[in-house]
C-alpha cells in the first residue's frame, strides 16, 4: 500500500509540475531552397544541368536550450531527439518551460556529444535499432542523407552521407544557436540546398565513417539551419 501511495503522490506531483509550465511548440521544416522537401518523389535543381532526389533524411538534435542574451535560462532534460522526415511526428516538439522565463535564442547540438557516445548504446531515440549507430568505436551517426543525382559517379547515381565522429580530429557534433525566435512558438528550417550546392557529387558521393570530409559536411549542415520568417 505504501508503494502504491508513493506512486500516486509522484504522479500528482508530475501533473502539477506540468500544469505550472507552459507549452512551447517547435516545428522543424526541411526545405530545398524555397520548396518543401519530400522524400522519394520530387526532384530538386542544384545546378543548371543537375538535379537531386532525397530518399533518406535523419539526424539527431540534442541538448535543447533556451537563451537570453547568450545566457542559458532553460535546458531540456535527457534531450535527445531523432528527427526523421519519414516520421512527421518527429518534426514536432512541445517543450514544457517555466511561464516566467524570457528568451530570444534557441540552442541545440546537431548530433550526439562525446560523453553520450562513450556511455554505450542507449534506449529510446538512441536505440541502435533506429539505424543511427555504427559501433562503439565510431559511435552514433549524427546526420544521414541519402538519395540520387545524375552528377553522382556512384552506382545507379546514388549518394550516401552518414556524418558522425566523436574523437579528435573527427569531432562532427556541431552546436547551433538561432536568434529572433517567438516565445509563442516557431519554425526551424533546415535547407538542404545550402548543403548540396557546395558538394561535388562526381568526386565525393559516399561518407560512411568518421573523417575530415564528415567534419566538413557537418559544418555545411550546421549553417543550413535558420528560423523561418513565417
Amino acid at each position: 500500500m505504501k508503494v502504491k501511495f508513493l506512486f500516486i503522490l509522484l504522479l500528482l506531483f508530475s501533473f502539477r509540475l506540468q500544469a505550472q509550465n507552459k507549452v512551447l511548440p517547435v516545428l522543424l521544416s526541411p526545405v530545398f531552397g524555397e520548396q518543401k522537401l519530400y522524400l522519394g518523389t520530387d526532384w530538386y535543381h542544384i545546378a543548371l544541368a543537375d538535379s537531386i532526389q532525397i530518399q533518406v533524411l535523419k539526424f539527431y538534435v540534442s541538448k535543447l536550450r533556451l537563451l537570453e542574451k547568450s545566457k542559458v535560462v532553460w535546458q531540456e532534460e535527457n534531450s535527445f531527439h531523432l528527427v526523421d522526415l519519414e516520421n512527421p511526428t518527429s518534426l514536432k516538439w512541445n517543450l514544457l518551460i517555466p511561464p516566467t522565463i524570457t528568451f530570444s535564442q534557441i540552442s541545440f547540438d546537431l548530433g550526439i556529444d562525446s560523453i553520450t557516445n562513450v556511455s554505450g548504446a542507449l534506449g529510446g531515440d538512441l536505440d541502435p535499432t533506429k539505424g543511427m549507430y555504427w559501433t562503439w568505436q565510431s559511435g552514433y551517426i549524427n546526420f544521414k542523407l541519402e538519395g540520387f543525382a545524375p552528377s553522382s559517379s556512384a552506382n545507379k547515381n546514388e549518394f550516401q552521407f552518414h556524418l558522425g565522429g566523436y574523437q579528435y580530429p573527427f569531432l562532427a557534433c556541431k552546436t547551433i544557436i538561432l536568434d529572433q525566435i517567438n516565445e509563442a512558438g516557431f519554425v526551424i528550417e533546415i535547407d538542404l540546398k545550402k548543403v548540396l550546392v557546395q558538394a561535388d557529387l562526381n568526386k565525393v558521393n559516399h561518407i560512411m565513417s568518421p573523417s575530415i570530409e564528415a567534419v566538413k559536411w557537418s559544418h555545411w549542415v550546421q549553417k543550413s539551419f535558420s528560423i523561418s520568417p513565417e
